[in-house]
């Protein structure tokens, strides 16, 4: 009741801010691999897998302060939060997806390329279709991530307004002390994160693993 009466603005933020960082992340990631599994380009796969090792609170604070000059107050709207969080998972998406991609058979991609077929079109109607089961466990990977982040939203710095739920998690238990409602809003992300795998199983029907 607690959770209900008082965060269920920012439980809505939240998924809409997670909903938006995965669309991001995926509308860079297909391409990207897709051109890379036609292509086999192994420096720019490599340079695609960079943010894997930039630390998760450098990101937030690198694009806060290239974000800040430029578009002042995006960095701590939920736009400039689903960019960094886009960022962030970019290189995880990236393998991910290579992975699903490099599954494909070659003599598939051969017979669409004798019929005409370029990079893109061969990405949308051989890969992405072909690779549509692991595709859903990626979004469901992503997304789920994406829920529980803490510390780039933190970085960002939002002084006011809704929240993402990791953030409420921290102040209730660690400014009031209230565990019953920071483990509320726990369950509540778990069942956002249930939810979107449910949703993703019983259109595709394949079980996540």
């Amino acid at each position: 009741e607690t959770v209900r009466r008082l965060y269920a603005v920012d439980v809505a933020y939240t998924v809409g801010v997670a909903a938006a960082g995965t669309a991001l992340t995926f509308a860079v990631a297909i391409p990207a691999c897709g051109w890379l599994r036609a292509r086999a380009f192994g420096p720019v796969e490599f340079l695609l897998k960079v943010p894997l090792f930039v630390p998760f609170v450098v990101v937030g604070h690198a694009l806060r302060v290239f974000m800040s000059p430029y578009v002042p107050g995006f960095s701590s709207s939920w736009g400039g939060i689903a960019v960094a969080l886009a960022w962030k998972h970019l290189g995880l998406a990236v393998l991910l997806l290579l992975g699903a991609f490099r599954s494909v058979d070659e003599s598939y991609l051969e017979a669409a390329r004798n019929f005409g077929a370029g990079t893109g079109r061969v990405t949308r109607d051989v890969l992405v279709p072909m690779a549509a089961s692991s595709l859903a466990v990626s979004t469901i990977l992503i997304f789920s991530s994406m829920l529980a982040s803490f510390s780039i939203p933190l970085m960002m710095g939002r002084g006011g307004g809704p929240q993402m739920l990791m953030i409420d998690v921290y102040y209730r238990f660690g400014q009031h002390g209230d565990f019953a409602t920071a483990s509320a809003l726990g369950v509540v992300a778990y069942l956002l994160a249930m939810g979107a795998a449910l949703r993703e199983w019983t259109a595709s029907s394949v079980i996540p693993t």
